[in-house]
């Protein structure tokens, strides 16, 4: 790929994703073997006024081997130096960047019951620091491909061609072109996810009915104060940042323990470096009740019993199947791209920021509104071509939300 198109690309990631300003602080989160482009990334925060930035890299094989090998106990542990760390970035508060780039079979053959339980005993104790940074702090999911990941997407062609072929998708999910100027791009992009937003949230819906011929009929409500989000956010100290790039969805945060029905995901998912394929949730009072896959039920079992809130919902999301990544006829296998391929639900934690007045309100008082808290969420995909949303207004009107898989609103 073009250097410049990368440098494009890193540029985009800090002025646009994660909108690093002067003065402030970058922890940076990237596969060992993306150092070259982290180090474009890096050079880009400098340029944007960085006062300090720090790398972390980790390594699929490294990783899968920890969870073969060590005792649970060894890898529930968590040390002095991780919680003086977490510790320091609540207080803190630096901007977060995160490159993507995992084989979706890196941990295959890893017992999932195993990762589920080392994931539940850490975040108990890292938990308190995570919630100190909700909504305080910029920052930003952007991918860059790997031989293992470009592989699994492109399984016909040579490594290094999939690794070429993927980096066109891409950045042409970001609007990155030699002549394009992506950060003017995402202005407007991000001018057409408010209009978008602000048609929704006119209409105060009470709850939202989805149904597809595959056999989804699923019913989730909102809390009186949801309101959509997309594109774009502000942190509570007045930071504009885009959290995800590529995005196409516009979400919202519905009502803890208020689903009833079925829901048919309708593409594969990678959880933890593990593929679960061809699979569905059953819903009754709020909770999945029992939940079915051709591959990788066990893992799916693990997942909705991580915590109490991990079998019920989090996020739902609206993605037309006319959108750009979808047109794109590519199954990337990663969840960044794939949810911005179809309308999805996400398992597990709330967003805060989609509730109104958020900023006024303490964590136990948006739990009590209805935010469902977890130490996962996790994105699957229910979008089909004959997908049907309708949505009842508080004021009891039926508004067609999508039609044949489209915005119909």
């Amino acid at each position: 790929m073009k250097k410049s198109l990368l440098k494009k690309y890193a540029r985009l990631i800090i002025r646009v994703g994660a909108n690093v300003q002067k003065g402030q602080s970058v922890v940076i989160n990237c596969s060992a073997d993306q150092h070259d482009f982290c180090t474009l990334v890096v050079e880009e925060c400098y340029r944007a006024g960085a006062r300090y930035v720090n790398a972390v890299f980790s390594d699929d094989r490294i990783m899968r081997l920890k969870y073969r090998k060590e005792t649970l106990k060894t890898l529930s542990q968590v040390l002095p130096f991780e919680e003086a760390k977490m510790k320091w970035m609540s207080e803190e508060l630096p901007v977060r960047i995160r490159l993507v780039s995992e084989d979706p079979d890196g941990m295959k053959g890893v017992n999932p019951a195993k990762v589920q339980k080392m994931g539940f005993n850490r975040f108990k104790v890292l938990k308190q620091y995570s919630d100190a940074m909700e909504s305080k702090h910029q920052w930003t999911i952007a991918a860059v491909p790997s031989g293992a990941w470009a592989k699994k997407v492109f399984p016909g062609m040579r490594t290094s061609m999939a690794v070429e072929r993927l980096w066109q998708a891409i950045l042409e999910t970001v609007y990155i072109t030699d002549k394009s100027d992506p950060v003017e791009v995402w202005a407007k992009v991000n001018a057409d996810f408010k209009h978008r937003c602000d048609e929704l949230n006119k209409n105060k819906f009470e709850y939202l009915t989805y149904k597809s011929s595959n056999g989804t009929d699923f019913r989730v409500w909102l809390t009186p104060r949801s309101k959509w989000c997309g594109g774009g956010e502000t942190d509570l100290k007045g930071h504009f940042f885009n959290p995800n790039l590529p995005t196409v969805e516009v979400f919202t945060t519905p009502l803890k323990g208020k689903a009833e029905g079925k829901l048919v995901s309708t593409k594969p998912l990678s959880y933890g470096g593990q593929l679960i394929e061809n699979f569905s949730f059953v819903f009754k009072d709020g909770k999945v009740v029992s939940c079915e896959a051709e591959k990788g039920q066990n893992v799916l079992e693990e997942m909705v019993k991580t915590d109490e809130g991990s079998c019920m919902i989090g996020e739902v999301a609206l993605v037309p199947q006319n959108s750009p990544i979808s047109n794109q006829g590519i199954l990337y296998y990663e969840t960044l791209f794939d949810e911005n391929a179809s309308c999805h639900v996400a398992l597990g934690r709330g967003y805060n920021d989609c509730i109104e007045g958020y900023e006024t309100m303490t964590n136990d008082e948006l739990k009590a509104l209805g935010v469902n808290d977890s130490m996962i969420h996790v994105d699957f995909m229910v979008g089909a071509p004959d997908l049907e949303i309708i949505g009842r207004t508080v004021d009891g009107k039926d508004i067609q939300i999508f039609k044949n898989g489209n915005f119909a609103i």
